[in-house]
């Protein structure tokens, strides 16, 4: 065994997956896991924990895999995090945990997603649960959206002895982990449900239907419920647009659209009723994760796909694996293009696409290169679909009808980052409705934060 590279991980052959919804990434087997576990070096002050939002004590974790008792595995991952099954598919780690491992510097660093991945799917397996408080102390929290931060905080608060409820605007609980991530990366059925129902084995009640700003307003959560302290995580599902004409013809498509209408309504199943335009000729505008999930999707579906972003590769802010994913099963890409018009026909829909060639300048605010257009490049891509993927931000019920709780420019809401304090008293907020949009494993990270917070409230009240 070489110890400098990590141990390789079984997935679906590129062609044939470009047509099926089953997950790419078949991970490790235990013989597998404890090969390439042997390879973390126990390290005295190890980095990796500080690269992890959550805080996973990494190493404990690996060495009770290693010994082959992975139920110790999971229970040490369980005190840190809710949700290891979905973190082990889709966190970064090759940007957090992975990246400070000491491995890396001479070789491979060890594979701590998949290693966490193992452990949570043969928890999941095998009966496991995590145990739930011996009893509560009557004290009542609301949280506001079950997606990854709050059911993060939930779990968390649930341990600490609260009574938590979480109200969740959809009629399915997960958030982005149902509306947003494919089914190809994060199934929902073996993985999701499974940890949601981990949640709710702690105790937490979950509401799903009930709109926070309409349904109920957060003060009359507090003032007529009972609820002593809310914790909003929301997210951000306000999808944005370029602001280019012809982007309300008909074929143009948010990819929080097009990514719902597949994802939480199964319209890539033919014994659903949920309609999808598939599109024969598809460009998807935008380089992020979203991106690379909305053109494998619509790729899956049929359609000769194309990425279409302004800068180039090296600024793609996708992860790495994805982009490799993407290219394996024949996503085209077309980098440093800029859209700046779409092209509809007699009968209102898209017909193509006006673009310009781009060239990188200096570093702008974000630290990448700015793109600058090339004078006298442009050209048209013939298509019939467009998905737009540039990001999402918070919508403004939530905000709007709770009296005294202040937003940025972008509609996001202030707070605390150390413990997601708001500026009215007994609220807290944390993930994307306050970052904006970002990854699950830093919403979850800000939905212990505020737990923490919540609690120290509570105490001193």
């Amino acid at each position: 065994m070489d110890v400098l590279k990590r141990v390789p991980v079984r997935e679906q052959d590129p062609k044939v997956r470009a047509r099926n919804f089953d997950e790419v990434c078949l991970g490790y087997n235990l013989e597998e896991a404890i090969q390439e576990g042997a390879r973390c070096l126990q390290c005295k002050k190890p980095k990796c924990v500080a690269g992890c939002p959550v805080s996973i004590n990494i190493p404990e974790f690996i060495k009770e895999l290693c010994k082959g008792d992975v139920e110790a595995a999971f229970n040490v991952i369980s005190e840190y995090s809710a949700l290891p099954a979905v973190c082990g598919r889709v966190c970064p780690q090759e940007t957090q945990c992975e990246q400070r491992c000491i491995r890396g510097i001479k070789g491979d660093p060890v594979s701590i997603g998949k290693l966490e991945r193992f452990v949570a799917d043969w928890a999941r397996e095998n009966g496991m649960k995590p145990a739930k408080p011996k009893k509560t102390n009557g004290r009542k929290v609301a949280i506001i959206g079950a997606g990854p931060s709050g059911l993060t905080c939930a779990g968390d608060l649930a341990k600490m002895g609260y009574e938590v409820t979480i109200f969740e605007a959809l009629h399915e609980p997960g958030g982005v982990l149902v509306y947003g991530i494919p089914e190809f990366r994060l199934p929902k059925e073996t993985v999701v449900k499974a940890e949601i129902e981990n949640v709710k084995a702690l105790g937490v009640k979950i509401e799903t239907n009930v709109i926070i700003g309409r349904s109920i307003t957060i003060d009359e959560l507090m003032e007529d419920e009972g609820f002593e302290a809310v914790y909003i995580a929301s997210g951000a599902g306000l999808p944005k647009f370029m602001g280019i004409p012809g982007e309300n013809a008909n074929g143009v498509f948010s990819a929080n659209e097009y990514l719902t209408r597949s994802n939480l309504m199964k319209a890539f199943d033919a014994s659903y009723d949920t309609p999808i335009i598939a599109g024969k000729k598809v460009a998807v505008i935008g380089g992020g994760n979203v991106a690379m999930d909305a053109a494998r999707t619509a790729l899956r579906l049929g359609a000769d796909v194309t990425i279409v972003y302004r800068r180039s590769e090296e600024e793609l802010p996708a992860r790495v694996e994805e982009v490799h994913h993407a290219k394996e099963e024949g996503v085209k890409f077309r980098l440093l293009t800029n859209p700046k018009e779409i092209l509809v026909n007699d009968s209102g829909w898209v017909s193509g696409m006006r673009c310009i060639e781009m060239e990188l300048g200096e570093p702008d605010s974000s630290g990448r290169r700015k793109p600058i257009e090339k004078a006298g490049s442009e050209f048209v891509i013939e298509l019939d679909t467009v998905i737009m993927a540039l990001g999402t931000s918070p919508n403004p019920l939530i905000s709007s009808t709770t009296e005294g709780l202040v937003t940025n420019k972008y509609r996001c809401i202030v707070a605390n980052e150390d413990d997601g304090s708001t500026s009215k008293e007994g609220v807290f907020a944390g993930g994307d409705a306050v970052t904006g949009a970002a990854t699950v494993i830093l919403a979850m990270g800000a939905g212990k934060a505020a737990a923490k917070g919540i609690d120290q409230y509570l105490q001193s009240k």
